[in-house]
Formats: C-alpha cells, sequence, structure tokens
C-alpha cells in the first residue's frame, strides 16, 4: 500500500481520468430512440462500445481495489465506509450501464423492440445511468469537501489545484 501524501499511480490516474473521457463520451453519443438501431452499422458500434466500456469497468476495478482510497490525512472509518459505499455503487452501475445496453442491443437483435422485456432492460439502464449521475456528484462533492479539509485526497489523484504540504 502506498502510504499517506503518496500520489496514487500513475496508471490509476489514467484509468480514473481516461475513464471520464470514456464516460463522457457514451453521453454525448448515446441513443435518442431504440429505433436507432435499426441500422446494423451502429447496432454493432454499440456493441463493441459497451464491451469496451465494460472491460475497462472491470480491469480499473480490478486494479483500483488494490489501493487505499485515502493516502492523505488519516480520516475517520465511517468517512472511510462511506467512500466505499459510493465507489462499489459507481462500479455496479457503471457495469450496469454496459451490461443493460448489451441485453437492449441483443432483445432488439432478435426482434424484441417494445414489451415487457425491452422495458425491463431499458429501466434497468435508465435506473443505472441515473443512479451513476448521483453517485458521481456525490463522489465530486466530497473530493472538493476533502480538498477544502486539507485531507491530501485530492492531491492524491487530481493533478491540479494541490493541497499545500501535500
Amino acid at each position: 500500500m502506498l502510504s499517506p501524501n503518496q500520489s496514487h499511480t500513475p496508471l490509476a490516474k489514467a484509468l480514473h481520468w481516461g475513464f471520464i473521457v470514456l464516460y463522457g463520451y457514451g453521453l454525448l453519443k448515446q441513443l435518442e430512440d431504440l429505433s436507432e438501431l435499426e441500422s446494423t452499422g451502429l447496432l454493432v458500434f454499440e456493441v463493441v462500445f459497451a464491451l469496451i466500456f465494460l472491460i475497462i469497468v472491470v480491469l480499473r476495478y480490478g486494479y483500483m481495489r488494490r489501493f487505499e482510497t485515502f493516502l492523505g490525512t488519516p480520516v475517520p472509518l465511517t468517512q472511510k465506509r462511506v467512500a466505499r459505499v459510493v465507489h462499489v455503487g459507481m462500479y455496479l452501475c457503471l457495469a450496469l450501464l454496459p451490461l443493460s445496453g448489451l441485453l437492449i442491443a441483443g432483445l432488439y437483435r432478435q426482434g424484441i423492440k417494445t414489451g415487457p422485456m425491452q422495458d425491463l432492460a431499458v429501466g434497468i439502464h435508465s435506473f443505472s445511468a441515473s443512479l451513476s449521475y448521483v453517485l458521481i456528484f456525490i463522489h465530486i462533492a466530497a473530493a472538493i469537501y476533502s480538498r477544502i479539509k486539507g485531507e491530501g485526497i485530492w492531491t492524491s489523484m487530481v493533478p491540479v489545484w494541490k493541497e499545500q504540504g501535500h
């Protein structure tokens, strides 16, 4: 494990910030209507994107779980537990997004374009997207709060607005 006042590894930072770009791209290119999946090229692109997204989420989780979240000043156990719940929740939501997207695409490809199964898949996809927004907001707010408190957590992962003494 890394000692306090150390930074996360360059790979951890690359996974963190690179994933933000991938997530943002996913938001920008999202479908307006399922009928867009009539285009085989778009359907294939969506499936490949979902698979890449899922692989990166799994790899990122596997890599990042080896490290302590808090590399700055020691924090209360309750704060560590809340951070763990938020992080695991984000990973679950971020894994559910491509999994539900793949389910939507698979159902659509099999001719199930409407109905309860497609509604359930779309509902899971929408729920996981909405929950991911909330958890990401909490994550960012907690990072800013930690930065204001000067705990060193911000500096361990963010390349700008470094804290004094870290």
